[in-house]
């Protein structure tokens, strides 16, 4: 079967299985469980003879053997069996479940995985089909999946600009489904690109490296991390039988140890960090949660000045980071204000993309990507000025009919200027403050804009409706959260 049939075949019966309630995340949940046991199959067998550590008897030969009530039977069995064991394996299968309850559709799916050599498939046709079912399921809004899924353009567009290198390491510490994991893997391992940065192919012990020791994450959610562990593995990252490139653990509970020369991230939104209380009666309370820790400037319950102040502590001396942050933490006051001032000392903060609204599957979403470099902690300050992109004013976006292309950031790479950054030229987007200007500013902001807005003047030039009405709902899900927040922090 052709590539485009086989895509064609797993999605078709992805519709069969929503007809009976199954969603997107649960169909990704069923297939990530068989395609795992099936490529397992696959490397046991010649020429690979590989040891899989699937123990006899709750393999794919005991699963596609069987149909209706005795194969659901032995696929729960299989799943509670696999989930207590060793590495990838116990991570891949950890408190798994069938959600599949028809028998018939449970054997129809093993049928169309066991017709294929899933092993023998080129890793971009594999890592494709299983990426769109990712995009499918962060476009179910009822999934809440969409916070886990970075627009893939602004995560090529972000690598573009930071140029991992190979025998390096890099670190997502809330790593969602592994984009960017995958656009980092995309650019060291694509020899040729359009961005006319000459890379040549990688020798044998550079992709040894990028396989097996390049990758570092966290993601404390068990089922996102299920699902970026296998679209990491159906990308040729990682081993049947190795130990999991991404941790079940908070990374913000402590300072790990471990220092990289990357971090690329797009931390959990939502400003607070808070825990759910249910007293006696029943009734749900939250309360704010800090992570009270050393190497932190500031203790705070915000949860993204949290995640900027650990990606600072992971980050080698001469380590770079690309990060998504919200609006907030380029504004807030008081702990806000302090982990700002701190960041522009003891790093090199040096571009700042304001990002436009509407392209994130989170509602009422304005952020923006930060990039930085570590420095010596050698009390000098490092950050000379900040130059910042304007991707937001007069630019209007929407998940389904204008979505975010990388064509639409080209120009801020462009005037990014990856070969030399410290070479720029200013621009009408693109516009340089000094440190002695952003650390004057009002609680030294950096929530700062200069082009006019059109629409203000122009009503005749005014979006779609359908583009208002996002753009409206944006802004009121943006003050809710706000609200929501802040009602956190006020409780006694």
């Amino acid at each position: 079967m052709n590539t485009s049939n086989l895509i064609q075949k797993v999605w078709n019966f992805c519709h069969t299985l929503r007809d009976d309630g199954v969603g997107y995340g649960d169909y990704l949940e069923q297939l990530t469980y068989l395609l795992f046991l099936k490529m397992a199959y696959e490397y046991a067998q010649e020429p690979y003879n590989r040891d899989t550590h699937i123990p006899e008897g709750y393999d794919w030969a005991s699963l596609h053997s069987k149909v209706g009530e005795p194969l659901e039977a032995h696929y729960l069995a299989t799943l509670h069996k696999l989930g207590n064991g060793p590495g990838m394996l116990g991570a891949i299968f950890f408190k798994a479940q069938n959600k599949i309850q028809d028998p018939a559709k449970l054997s129809r799916l093993v049928q169309l995985i066991d017709a294929e050599s899933w092993v023998g498939m080129d890793a971009d046709t594999k890592g494709d089909l299983y990426e769109g079912l990712l995009q499918k399921n962060a476009e179910d809004t009822k999934s809440g999946a969409g916070q886990y899924f970075t627009p893939r353009a602004l995560i090529q567009a972000m690598v573009e600009c930071v140029r991992p290198e190979p025998m390096k390491s890099i670190a997502d510490p809330a790593c969602g489904t592994g984009g960017f994991f995958l656009g980092a893997y995309n650019w060291l391992s694509h020899t040729n690109s359009d961005s006319g940065s000459g890379r040549v192919g990688l020798d044998k012990k550079q992709k040894e490296f990028l396989r097996h020791q390049t990758f570092h994450g966290n993601e404390i959610v068990p089922n996102t991390r299920r699902m970026c562990l296998m679209n990491l593995f159906l990308h040729n990252i990682g081993e049947l039988d190795g130990e999991p490139s991404v941790e079940r653990a908070d990374a913000l509970i402590g300072d790990p140890g471990k220092r990289f020369d990357y971090v690329l991230a797009n931390p959990p939104f939502g400003k607070k960090s808070s825990m759910t209380i249910t007293n006696e009666e029943g009734e749900e309370d939250k309360d704010a949660l800090t992570y009270e820790r050393q190497d932190f400037w500031e203790t705070t319950s915000n949860k993204q000045l949290n995640f900027l102040q650990h990606i600072v502590t992971i980050l080698k001396d001469t380590g770079q980071a690309a990060v998504v942050l919200p609006d907030n933490v380029l504004f807030e006051g008081g702990a806000g204000e302090k982990i700002r001032k701190k960041l522009l000392e003891n790093c090199d903060v040096h571009t700042l993309l304001r990002l436009p609204t509407g392209i994130f599957y989170a509602q009422g979403v304005k952020a923006n990507v930060l990039f930085f470099d570590a420095k010596p902690k050698d009390g000098k300050v490092h950050t000379k000025g900040v130059w910042i992109y304007d991707l937001r004013t007069n630019k209007h976006f929407t998940l389904k009919t204008k979505t975010l292309k990388l064509d639409d950031l080209r120009d801020f790479i462009s005037c990014y200027n990856p070969e030399n950054r410290h070479e720029r030229e200013e621009a009408e987007r693109f516009k340089y403050f000094t440190y002695s200007e952003l650390i004057t500013r009002d609680k030294a902001s950096l929530d700062i804009f200069w082009l006019k807005d059109d629409t203000l003047d122009n009503l005749d030039d005014l979006p779609p409706p359908y583009v208002l009405q996002q753009e409206i709902i944006e802004h009121l899900e943006a003050a809710l959260a706000s609200f929501r927040d802040l009602a956190v922090g006020l409780k006694p």
